[in-house]
């Protein structure tokens, strides 16, 4: 199968973005943003609550930005801005350059606008779901760049490969997230649209299950005539959705396929399966994927052993949605694979942030439960396999959660959920609630979950004690992961400088690696950064 893509750059962007001031430019998706304006010939300025290395990194690029939140801020640019770009999450509508603009009768648009306009006259590839939008859409990236693509794109999280979260590219082709937390997925008009999958969240936008699920059935309906939904028919809700909306979409000449194992592919009988998971199984750090592709991804059919760098079933799912995905968008089968295997992962994506010498810690960005129980059924999975390559290991270790619950309304919503989840790790420590934008509820906390786990569990509701807490339960080939989308990304280098102080108190020699990062506070979502 061979997609149209569009050849050459793309045009001059539009008067209204060729001043842009961004409230809350320090953040993953608005920092993305901006690099791809600025890298357009547009001027840009914004503001932060706090200085950052991707605030510096953009500074290198030509924008100014202001520390702190102050009408000020708007003055920066010559002749001022033409529009000011803000998010919905992390910028209260009181924020004083948001007031500012409005009385001085400047347009405020939200980011996932301004993203829709410069991806005007691309060919797009949109990733969509609940969980595995970041890793699905990183490695669609990658794979497209070992195809001779060079592909325009904007993701949540860091691409190990190029250490960037966004870019201009020369080619025709622009990969990027579809975010439903608050309905602004509805803003683009993509080509090709890949489902990972749909479980109830955002309860605090949506208020209904039903609202939630609306929205990705409004989605596929923005699909352009001749464009593809590709969904995962592993899971319930993305194959339900293909089951809604594939006869409407035919009706426009909207392709409808699905990949996975399958399990769900009753619910959409009119959507073609074609690349089946035929078996998948952990290897070291990785995995290995069987896969059959069929028409129109591969005529005649073809079955391909991937080798993934990166652990867990889930993430298999997700490479083999991205590998359908490149290719209508127009790469080759082949060079598409050879790009997934070579992968090299997402930050806080399971990522390995260092070693005491007998305990390995990770980070995720996991924040929700299905995503809990996936990563933690890939760490258990990590620490048999080394033990089964590890002539010195006598058994596996154990796996010790360090979890942060994620705003208070989805503690609320989910505490049976999390700790249902949480029960996959042996060890399970908790941290009080990263309430981000949202004010304390009354009765909800860390011990919401804490006191629903069934494992052994540590509720450590004092994050300055977190690491040391750690330290006292972790033992030799143990794996800690530290989980949630706060700061608690900033608790591993904490954990192994107390493994390695717990070893020095004990007159142990531990060697201690680990992976230098100089600011893990830019991936914690904070009130006035865009996550």
């Amino acid at each position: 199968m061979t997609g149209e893509s569009v050849d050459g750059p793309i045009g001059e962007l539009p008067e209204l973005l060729r001043r842009v001031h961004m409230v809350g430019i320090g953040g993953a998706g608005m920092s993305g943003l901006a690099r791809i304006l600025l890298a357009r010939g547009g001027q840009v300025s914004g503001s932060d609550a706090k200085n950052s290395r991707g605030i510096l990194a953009l500074r290198t690029r030509g924008a100014r930005i202001q520390v702190g939140h102050d009408p000020s801020a708007l003055d920066q640019l010559p002749g001022g801005p033409s529009v000011v770009v803000t998010t919905h999450a992390a910028i209260p509508k009181t924020n004083p350059e948001l007031v500012a603009a409005r009385s001085r009768g400047i347009p405020v648009l939200l980011r996932p606008r301004i993203l829709a306009d410069l991806m005007a006259g691309y060919r797009t590839l949109l990733v969509a779901g609940t969980h595995g939008k970041t890793s699905t859409t990183s490695i669609a990236v990658v794979a497209l760049q070992h195809c001779g693509v060079d592909p325009s794109f904007a993701v949540g999280g860091e691409l190990n490969e190029s250490g960037t979260n966004a870019h201009h590219g020369s080619g025709g082709i622009f990969v990027a997230e579809a975010d439903e937390s608050d309905g602004s997925l509805l803003e683009y008009t993509p080509d090709v649209v890949v489902v990972t999958n749909i479980e109830v969240d955002h309860l605090d936008h949506f208020g209904t299950r039903e609202a939630y699920v609306d929205v990705f059935d409004e989605f596929a309906e923005r699909i352009s005539p001749g464009g593809h939904l590709i969904v995962c028919l592993d899971d319930e809700g993305s194959a339900a959705l293909a089951g809604r909306c594939a006869d409407r979409l035919a009706e426009r000449g909207v392709s409808v396929f699905g990949y996975g194992a399958g399990r769900y592919a009753h619910l959409a009988p009119a959507a073609k399966q074609v690349a089946t998971m035929i078996s998948w199984s952990a290897r070291g750090s990785g995995g290995v994927a069987r896969v059959r592709f069929d028409a129109p991804i591969a005529d005649p059919s073809v079955e391909r052993t991937m080798l993934l760098t990166v652990p867990g079933e889930h993430m298999a799912l997700n490479a083999i949605g991205a590998v359908v995905a490149c290719v209508c968008a127009g790469g080759a089968l082949a060079g598409v694979i050879d790009g997934v295997e070579a992968f090299g992962g997402v930050h806080r994506r399971f990522e390995f942030r260092g070693r005491t010498g007998d305990v390995d810690v990770f980070d995720d960005y996991a924040h929700h439960p299905t995503e809990v129980r996936a990563v933690l059924t890939a760490a258990r999975l990590a620490v048999e396999s080394a033990a089964t390559t590890d002539v010195e290991t006598t058994g596996p270790g154990r796996v010790i959660a360090v979890f942060q619950p994620h705003l208070f309304s989805r503690t609320r919503d989910f505490a049976e959920d999390f700790a249902a989840a949480l029960d996959l790790a042996d060890q399970v420590v908790v941290a009080d609630v990263y309430g981000a934008r949202e004010e304390p509820i009354p009765g909800i906390s860390g011990a919401s979950i804490a006191d629903r786990v069934t494992r052994p569990v540590i509720f450590q509701p004092d994050l300055s004690a977190l690491a040391r807490t750690v330290a006292s339960v972790a033992g030799p080939g143990d794996l800690v992961l530290t989980l949630g989308a706060g700061d608690i990304t900033m608790q591993g280098p904490e954990i192994l400088e107390a493994l390695r102080d717990r070893g020095a108190a004990n007159h142990t020699n531990h060697a201690v690696t680990a992976v230098a990062d100089p600011d893990e506070a830019d991936r914690a979502e904070t009130p006035g950064s865009q996550p």
